[in-house]
């Protein structure tokens, strides 16, 4: 049985790197790990500044912690990669839950991409149609208040040329 193991192990990293060959990639035998990960290369320029607004409207902590984790890849290949992530995360509807009594492991996520940047910013229209108080928020300061998540995401693709991430 181990033996079956390490042939296809081999089997699949030799396919792999045949067929990333056969492509024009720039894989090489010494690029691909065990799990078939191929480091990537990128052949374009230095990502340079980038902007993404991120509207979270769910309750789905699944969903939130996968938007946590994406955040966090987009701003390490951004300083892999040569480039700046900035970064505004627009919490409307359900979306404030959060910074709602967050359990340990979102407050440390939370608190690392603040620390390099990333807004929070919170919809005033969601506060006061589900009564909540900003100051009950998780680190949520006056000055992260917007008057309506919604149109703060449209300003932000419009009037300041950040990129929308669709995924909700």
């Amino acid at each position: 049985m181990v033996l079956k193991q390490k042939w296809l192990s081999v089997v699949s990293t030799a396919a792999l790197v045949s067929v990333a060959c056969a492509f024009g990639s720039p894989a090489s035998a010494a690029d691909v790990g065990h799990s078939g990960y191929v480091k990537p290369h990128i052949t374009h320029a230095k990502y340079g500044l980038m902007r993404l607004v991120v509207p979270l409207t769910t309750d789905n902590k699944k969903v939130q912690g996968k938007k946590l984790r994406n955040i966090q890849n987009g701003l390490d290949a951004a300083r892999d990669w040569g480039g700046k992530f900035k970064v505004k995360v627009v919490l409307y509807a359900k979306g404030l839950t959060l910074l709602e009594n967050p359990e340990p492991a979102f407050k440390a996520q939370i608190d690392k991409l603040r620390h390099q940047g990333v807004r929070f910013e919170i919809c005033n229209n969601s506060l006061r149609e589900q009564n909540v108080n900003f100051h009950d928020l998780y680190g949520v300061t006056d000055a992260d208040i917007v008057p309506s998540g919604f149109a703060e995401v449209v300003y932000l693709q419009q009037k300041r040329g950040y990129s929308v991430d669709p995924v909700n």
